[in-house]
């Protein structure tokens, strides 16, 4: 297991759930939750730095057939922009199939009423991202999901999230 402080994110169409890990990598807990849109950038690599983060975890939704969405592709983007601003710490793209769900569930079973789940669902997600990608890389021994590419010179866009085509 490599040592260091991970940020998880899970991003969403209106805010944007934020996690971190202890160094030893051993167990995810939930930051802030950032509101989507201008700031929101600034705001996540103002966090990384603040713990010292040694790579970002992103959540792309996939449907349960394993398929990407509208859903992903806006994560992609997302992660594209992140890692152009925070290179060179590398940015991971982790499968968050039912975190939300799993994060509902948990705060449920904590207590949480369904109303008053809104203002924290989103950090939870980030925490049970972030934790099923520590999990998995202590049972592998390999880093969590897949690499973004670091953006091309010139284009501003990593070689995954552009599919050859800028959008």
């Amino acid at each position: 297991m490599r040592h260091g402080v991970r940020i998880g994110v899970d991003v969403g169409s209106v805010r944007i759930g934020v996690a971190r890990s202890d160094p030893s990598g051993l167990l995810a807990t939930p930051v802030e939750t950032v509101r989507r849109g201008r700031g929101d950038l600034a705001r996540i690599a103002e966090i990384a730095a603040e713990h010292e983060a040694i790579e970002i975890v992103v959540g792309l939704p996939t449907s349960l057939s394993g398929r990407e969405s509208h859903a992903a592709e806006a994560a992609r983007a997302f992660a594209t922009r992140l890692a152009d601003r925070m290179a060179p710490v590398p940015i991971r793209l982790v499968d968050e199939r039912l975190t939300t769900v799993s994060a509902q569930q948990g705060l449920r079973s904590s207590g949480v009423k369904a109303r008053n789940q809104r203002d924290v669902i989103d950090q939870a997600a980030a925490v049970v991202l972030l934790q099923a990608a520590l999990d998995g890389e202590r049972a592998t021994g390999n880093p969590p999901g897949r690499p973004l590419e670091p953006p091309r010179p010139g284009t501003g866009l990593g070689e995954e999230a552009s599919g050859g085509t800028a959008r």
